[in-house]
Order: structure tokens, then C-alpha cells, then sequence
């Protein structure tokens, strides 16, 4: 029996996720996979049953990566004002260190396969829904419903790592994304969400 190599799986999971990105769900076959991976077909199925079985668990450990860096540090008993913004920090870092995975998880979770029998829910949707019941208890947040909280929460970020990600200047200019910006947006979205 072969051993599991640590640094083929590795591989295997970072080629995965950038054929994914660049051509979608339909553009990944085992086949291509292991030629962009430099390993035989037959290594993949050391680590993965079948294609269903590989999308599944690259969503996985994309998903435990971002939810190792968002909550990083954070609590959800944490001020609302606090909290929201270190869980921007760290959604930046996340965004500047895996950008590939970003577009990965985004093109999943708007499949079919994000309601796949083997999908686990992780602690990042609990620490999340806590975050929001404490800062409604407290009275800290607008009494929103939870879709209007995480659309004005965290879009404005989002739009903004869009812009500075970008392959063409918006409206004639290129931007580039620092913390001074980030703050002066974030001091925006306080402004709309926190109770008076």
C-alpha cells in the first residue's frame, strides 16, 4: 500500500482549486488534474474517492482555513464594535493570502454541491450567529434581520477588496486598498448599524 504524501496532496488540492476558479466546476477532470498536479491519476485516489468526493473535501479545508484566520482572535461575546472590526482585519488577511480561495468558496456555496450529505457546518457560522444574538441583546446593533445585518456588515469590505483586486482601474482610477481606507468605510458602517 502507498503512503499518503503530504506535499502531492497539497498539491493536488491548490490545483484543484485554481482550475476550479479559472474554469469552472466543468473544467476539472482527474485526468487534467493530475497532469496539473504532475501526478499520476491514481495518486488522487489515494486521497479522494471520486471527483464528488474532491470538490467536497477542498471545500472543506478551504472553509476550516477561512474560518481559522476570521476567527482568529475573536470572540463572540466581543463589543459589536470591536468584533466587526477585527473580523474585518481578518477577512482581509484572508482575502490578500488566499485569493483563489475566495472565488473557490463563492462558486460552491452558489452549486448544488453545497448541500451535499458530507458538507459539515463549522464553528464560523456559530461564532457568528452568537456574534449578532449578543449584539442585539445588548443593544449594541439595530434590530435588523440577520440578511441586512451581513450585507451592510460586511459588503462595503468585499466591494472594496473587489476594487483593489481588480485587473482594470474603476472609473478611470486603480485603487489600492489600506487600513486608513478600510477604517474610513468600516466608521461608515458603524455609523448605519449601531444603535443610538
Amino acid at each position: 500500500m502507498r503512503l499518503r504524501d503530504e506535499h502531492k496532496e497539497h498539491a493536488i488540492r491548490d490545483k484543484a482549486i485554481q482550475m476550479i476558479v479559472q474554469h469552472g466546476f466543468d473544467g476539472l477532470s482527474m485526468q487534467k488534474l493530475a497532469k496539473a498536479a504532475k501526478v499520476s491519476p491514481a495518486t488522487i485516489y489515494l486521497y479522494y474517492k471520486n471527483r464528488e468526493d474532491l470538490l467536497n473535501q477542498v471545500y472543506m479545508y478551504v472553509d476550516r482555513r477561512f474560518t481559522e484566520i476570521t476567527l482568529q482572535n475573536f470572540d463572540p461575546e466581543m463589543s459589536f464594535e470591536a468584533g466587526l472590526w477585527l473580523q474585518w482585519k481578518n477577512r482581509l488577511e484572508h482575502n490578500m493570502n488566499y485569493p483563489h480561495h475566495i472565488v473557490f468558496m463563492e462558486q460552491f456555496r452558489s452549486s448544488p454541491l453545497i448541500n451535499h450529505k458530507d458538507i459539515v457546518r463549522n464553528s464560523f457560522t456559530e461564532a457568528m450567529e452568537k456574534f449578532y444574538d449578543n449584539a442585539i441583546k445588548k443593544k449594541e446593533l439595530i434590530d435588523v434581520p440577520v440578511q441586512i445585518f451581513w450585507a451592510i456588515a460586511y459588503g462595503p469590505l468585499y466591494t472594496l477588496i473587489r476594487f483593489h483586486f481588480g485587473k482594470k482601474p474603476f472609473l478611470g482610477s486603480k485603487f489600492k486598498l489600506s487600513e486608513a481606507i478600510m477604517k474610513q468605510a468600516f466608521d461608515l458602517v458603524i455609523k448605519a448599524l449601531k444603535r443610538k
